[in-house]
């Protein structure tokens, strides 16, 4: 039974996380309530706030989740298979919509790239996110250097390949929504990935 209610618990922080996001692409930060973020998954804001402290840890909290989730996969991946085929696959997969998305579907492509632009420029959701995404390189590091055998301790590689997968969803994302390059995004993260599978080979 406390399975199941850990479960549920996971869900509806997914899902307030989730329409943090929607809503803030939609409407901006500051024009989003608590309130309003509760009503949408149909809980109370006490229940909101039993879980997020605030509204750009709710945003942040899917960021984890999702990165949280490649370290997970890249453990579990099958021995002997090629680390970059393991790392590329389990972060590609992070960018499949969940339930919580396909229930309540974005703007338009144009609007929503839009909306996230806003979004991510807010200096309280880019303080969260930076402490997120420090947890999450870490839990990779940590992944990698049990798959390869190596010691986030004393080796250089396994920080470095965490970092690298890192920097390769940010170079996506800001070419995704500010450069002029037209390709969806799991196109640039795909593309950005075995560029440093290759080496990083000059173009």
């Amino acid at each position: 039974m406390s399975g199941l209610r850990e479960r549920k618990k996971e869900a509806t922080r997914v899902a307030l996380s989730w329409a943090a996001i929607r809503l803030t692409v939609e409407r901006g930060l500051d024009e989003v309530r608590v309130e309003d973020i509760a009503d949408a998954v149909g809980v109370s804001p006490r229940t909101f706030n039993n879980y997020f402290s605030s509204k750009a840890e709710a945003i942040a909290f899917r960021h984890l989740q999702r990165s949280l989730r490649v370290a997970a996969e890249v453990r579990s991946a099958p021995e002997g298979e090629p680390l970059w085929d393991v790392i590329s696959r389990a972060v590609l997969r992070q960018l499949e919509p969940g339930p919580e998305v396909r229930e309540m579907p974005p703007q338009e492509p144009a609007d929503w790239a839009a909306g996230l632009r806003v979004m991510v420029a807010e200096p309280a959701l880019q303080a969260e996110m930076l402490r997120a995404g420090k947890v999450a390189e870490s839990e990779l590091a940590a992944a990698i250097a049990d798959r390869t055998g190596t010691s986030v301790d004393v080796d250089l590689y396994p920080r470095l390949v965490a970092a690298s997968v890192t920097a390769a969803n940010s170079a996506a994302l800001d070419l995704f929504l500010h450069g002029g390059a037209e390709e969806p995004m799991e196109s640039l993260l795909r593309s950005a990935l075995t560029m440093l599978a290759a080496g990083l080979p000059t173009p």
